[in-house]
């Protein structure tokens, strides 16, 4: 038998054949998925090419996105989502997106059913540790590595310690996901979890939707994390249910398994929370933020532009108006959200509301376009990082926060709560 495992090491050692790895030793892992984006594939396509491949291993485990800069902003980002193009026809690579028919890469894959319950996964981009919402084990690495995986189908890595964090008791109002994981991070800090798993559990975790919890695996990056996870249960089979192109494998930790550390949290103290700037583990609770207006507003993103959230704007903004000195943009994250958005009449309550619906792109948050920051100016968006110059200029600032709170502060024109209006 072997010895008590985490979630975490289970699924990596069944990616490289074996019943037991250690946290430390370096291992080679069979990958389910690799992908990579209109920013980080063109360098990683480049290292392909100085390998001497003429083939990618497995086309099929292959996902390229155009997201960061669509629709093309100018002649550069039309070229860089042109070479993806030009790769995944060449390499028959057959999980590619054209405009109008994806969207934002993290909210777009778990919504085809490429990424499933036990999977190992790695992305050229950081918040690949999304999928870990979804029982997967997935994480960012560089473009280079990228290349090595698409001319292998393997990448190595370093197995990392888990950090257990518990979540007891109820949510109280407007607290989500992207609280919890805010708080967490506020609390242990952006290296709080350097290259270790944060695993994610109790009860206040088990009664979150599945945006919820893909919200806060997304950000375990924020504090330093290899990957954030959460063992599947009963909602994240529903959800996988009629998508996944694979049958999902579940895996759960072991009662005695081994952890770095374990941190509880009493969720009936968490308020929303607010990531001032310029780190997001710079938080406050709302009733301590005190009188700060913004220029604008953002409601999308990887890490809250899923149907839910877009669902909790539109509570807010229904029968309201955006403040007249606020300029409010709401992103779905994918064509199938934005199809939804319209279905449900969502768009027609953000529109009167006085707000703009984009197409599904990652725009602002990286500073891409779509709402770039002037200097001087505040905005308050669901995005996942605030460091200085992410959205604009170096000199504007940006505070991190859930839909709900995001909405009540485009229609109060400074920040604030639901219950204010």
């Amino acid at each position: 038998m072997p010895a008590a495992q985490t979630i975490t090491q289970k699924i990596l050692a069944a990616h490289c054949g074996r019943e037991f790895v250690e946290p430390g030793e370096f291992i080679s892992v069979q990958l389910d998925l690799m992908l990579a984006n209109d920013i980080t594939a063109p360098l990683a396509l480049k290292e392909f090419a100085k390998i001497g491949c003429e083939r990618v291993r497995f086309p099929e485990r292959v996902a390229l996105v155009p997201d960061h800069f669509v629709p093309a902003k100018d002649v550069r980002a039309a070229q860089q989502a042109q070479l993806l193009k030009k790769f995944a026809i060449e390499q028959k690579i057959p999980n590619y997106w054209e405009i109008g028919r994806g969207g934002i890469e993290h909210t777009l894959l778990p919504e085809e059913g490429l990424v499933v319950s036990g999977d190992c996964v790695i992305g050229a981009d950081s918040h690949t540790c999304t999928y870990g919402a979804l029982g997967a084990f997935s994480t960012g690495v560089g473009s280079t590595d990228f290349a090595a995986a698409l001319a292998t189908g393997e990448c190595w890595l370093q197995v990392p310690e888990s950090i257990k964090f518990i979540y007891r008791g109820q949510l109280r109002p407007w607290v989500g996901g992207k609280d919890l994981i805010l708080h967490t991070i506020g609390e242990i800090g952006v290296d709080g979890a350097l290259y270790q798993a944060m695993e994610f559990c109790g009860e206040a975790v088990s009664a979150l939707d599945i945006a919820g919890r893909f919200t806060m695996c997304n950000m375990a990056i924020e504090a330093g994390g290899k990957n954030g996870i959460i063992a599947p249960d009963e909602i994240t089979l529903a959800y996988q249910k009629n998508r996944a192109k694979r049958s999902p494998k579940v895996y759960a930790s072991d009662p005695d398994a081994p952890y770095a550390r374990t941190i509880e949290f009493d969720c009936e103290k968490i308020e929303p929370q607010v990531a001032f700037p310029h780190l997001p583990s710079n938080t406050r609770p709302i009733s301590r933020v005190g009188e700060v207006p913004i220029d604008q507003a953002v409601i999308g993103s990887c890490t809250n532009g899923r149907i839910e959230d877009l669902r909790q704007a539109a509570e807010i903004l229904r029968g309201r108006r955006v403040h007249s000195n606020v300029r409010l943009i709401i992103i779905p994250a994918t064509q199938e959200i934005h199809l939804a958005a319209v279905k449900e009449g969502l768009v027609q309550i953000f529109l009167e509301a006085g707000g703009v619906f984009s197409p599904p792109t990652c725009g602002p948050c990286l500073g891409g376009h779509m709402g770039i920051l002037a200097e001087g100016e505040r905005a308050i968006a669901t995005t996942n990082r605030n460091f200085i110059g992410r959205m604009g200029h170096p000199k504007s600032e940006v505070y991190l926060a859930n839909p709900a709170i995001t909405a009540a502060s485009a229609v109060l024109g400074r920040i604030g709560s639901p219950e204010e209006v």
